[in-house]
């Protein structure tokens, strides 16, 4: 045999040597990404937010990717489309813990559904972010891994209040919710606050989220003596069949309540585009224009940037793909300064966050507060001004 063929066979040998080595080996190289469960709902009649919600999620997630992930981790999103109903959303979260084995859960983007689910998140001791806004889903006892991106109820409902009572010097209310568990769980604690402040309800209806007629609904309102309709609801759908009952009742009472009201969706499903006057959504410094018609500089760049992506402003709030965006950096920052994944240490990272800026929000947790919203960025919206998701303060707020 010769030199020239020793070498040939030596090196062949050396190369199916390699090629045998298990894949295990090389992936062992690669770190496993950070899989982030996410509760949504995409379809239904209470959909609207989570729609946008997504967009930001989505958004902010290839952001994060596309620079390295996070400490080399990247991250993984396993979505479930909750519809809305809260039994969907316990039997996802339980797929999405037991088989899917999430590191961290964000949602759901209903009250209704987060307060079947939270509780089984929390048993499980995965760190969540959840979108509903009713009071009792942050409770840092009960559950000490969960934290809020949203204002809470209270924090809404005293906004909307304020303006009814301080702003359009309205007594008289006429309070109409969904019959969701955060409608039902809403319009009591409207009802409460309102008549300690003094003010009297002259009508009150939980309405289902898909009923088609609610003209009879609005002209009883109406005969009630109302001088302003008080909503909850984050259905676009009934808010706009709301909106449009109003006018057919020839009737000028302002309708003030839930963001939703002025959510970009409503303006298709207007039969006049004149029965948007007068409605006043809950709403926030971020996302309001000032006097001179601009939004705050960082919120210019985040639309900019969204705009490039090509994610849909028109049909959604600025708002809700901006709190997508900023679940996600959060759970960044957690991760980043934990320094590991173990779950107490990712909780005890988010309770050490102060003034952390989003593009939806500023956020300070602490161990005994999971309420991470400033109250001081909330102000009233006109639904009418809706522009690239956004809205010009209400007629007298902050001025």
């Amino acid at each position: 045999m010769t030199r020239s063929t020793t070498t040939i066979l030596k090196l062949f040998a050396f190369a199916v040597g390699v090629a045998a080595l298990p894949f295990a080996t090389v992936a062992q190289t690669s770190a496993p990404p950070i899989k982030i469960g996410w509760l949504v709902a995409l379809t239904g009649p209470n959909s609207s937010p989570g729609i946008g919600f997504d967009r930001g999620i989505k958004y902010a997630v290839e952001e994060v990717n596309q620079a390295g992930g996070i400490k080399g981790r990247k991250l993984e999103v396993v979505t479930r489309d909750t519809q809305g109903d809260p039994t969907k959303a316990v039997n996802a979260a339980l797929e999405l813990m037991n088989r899917e084995k999430v590191d961290f859960m964000v949602g759901p983007t209903n009250s209704g559904e987060g307060l079947a689910t939270t509780p089984l998140i929390a048993r499980n001791k995965t760190p969540s972010m959840v979108y509903g806004v009713v009071d009792t889903l942050i409770d840092p006892e009960k559950y000490p891994f969960t934290f809020r991106i949203l204002p809470s109820n209270k924090q809404w409902t005293d906004a909307a209040h304020n303006y009814i009572l301080k702003n359009l010097n309205a007594k008289k209310v006429a309070l109409i919710g969904d019959a969701t568990g955060y409608g039902t769980a809403t319009v009591n604690l409207s009802e409460q606050e309102l008549k300690r402040l003094g003010a009297t309800i002259s009508y009150k209806a939980l309405i289902e989220a898909n009923q088609s007629d609610v003209n009879s609904d609005m002209q009883k309102a109406k005969n009630s003596g109302a001088e302003v309709i008080l909503v909850w609801s984050d259905s676009a759908a009934l808010n706009a069949r709301l909106i449009n009952a109003r006018a057919e009742a020839n009737w000028t009472a302002p309708i003030v309540g839930h963001p939703a009201l002025g959510s970009g969706a409503i303006k298709p499903l207007l039969t006049a585009p004149g029965n948007w006057n007068a409605v006043y959504n809950i709403g926030y410094k971020q996302t309001s224009f000032d006097k001179a018609g601009k939004l705050p500089d960082e919120t210019s760049k985040f639309l900019a940037s969204v705009v490039a992506k090509k994610v849909r402003v028109d049909d959604t709030t600025l708002w809700w793909i901006a709190a997508g965006y900023d679940a996600v950096q959060l759970i960044r920052r957690g991760y980043e300064t934990a320094g590991s994944s173990k779950p107490e240490d990712v909780k005890k990272a988010l309770e050490s966050l102060r003034g952390f800026a989003g593009a939806y929000g500023r956020y300070t947790y602490t161990a005994s507060n999971h309420n991470g919203y400033d109250v001081n960025d909330i102000v009233m919206n006109r639904a009418d001004s809706f522009k690239d998701g956004s809205y010009t303060l209400a007629p007298g707020y902050g001025q």
